[in-house]
């Protein structure tokens, strides 16, 4: 999941020794066209924490930069976002379910389970490659196939904004990130990437 098309994890393979090489684990990648041009969209973070700063959002994108320039992976111009993957992120590998154990998440599957894709409940854990969630309503807790996911990510509620400003506070950085209300909390570069196709 955090590759979703074969390109995004041809792309994925280029850009994980350059996060490894800052200290860096990429969370998603995602190429998406655009109207005018593609967008390359990268969320990483610090193992230790699991978000980044803003310096390390702009290391990340000039060093995925200098390898994309010389490997020219992605046909035409696109625009390059480098980004953390914010508080209500996408949970993408078996360790973000061990990780967010008790929180809200909304998941999606690729195939139908007893009659729906969409579930929505409290994380439970991970095991033996099933995600464990308590889902809205119902008494037993559900196992999902990590594998049949094509979506899942947090559901941005009180307690995991408090989560939030606590590891924020833990680190000793103001409770008022800066950002206009209502902005989303987390730390973005943009690089505009041209790139000649000489094909």
């Amino acid at each position: 999941m955090r590759a979703k098309t074969a390109q995004d994890r041809q792309l994925l393979e280029l850009i994980d020794p350059i996060a490894e090489s800052l200290g860096l684990e990429v969370v998603r990648v995602r190429l998406m066209s655009g109207a005018k041009r593609q967008r390359l969209q990268i969320m990483a973070e610090r193992p230790s924490d699991h978000d980044i700063s803003v310096e390390q959002c702009a290391k990340l994108s000039r060093a995925v930069s200098e390898v994309f320039d010389a490997a020219d992976p992605i046909s035409g111009e696109y625009l390059l976002e480098v980004s953390s993957p914010g508080i209500d992120r996408p949970l993408t590998r078996p360790i973000d379910f061990d990780l967010f154990e008790g929180e809200e998440a909304r998941l999606e599957t690729d195939r139908m389970i007893e009659g729906r894709k969409r579930f929505k409940g409290v994380l439970a854990g991970y095991e033996d490659g099933n995600v464990l969630i308590d889902l809205d309503g119902e008494d037993d807790t559900a196992l999902i196939p990590f594998d049949w996911l094509a979506d899942a990510k947090l559901v941005l509620t009180d307690a995991l904004m408090k989560r939030g400003a606590a590891i924020r506070a833990a680190r000793g950085e103001p409770e008022d990130d800066g950002l206009p209300e209502g902005a989303p909390d987390e730390a973005t570069t943009d690089t505009t990437t041209p790139s000649e196709d000489n094909a």
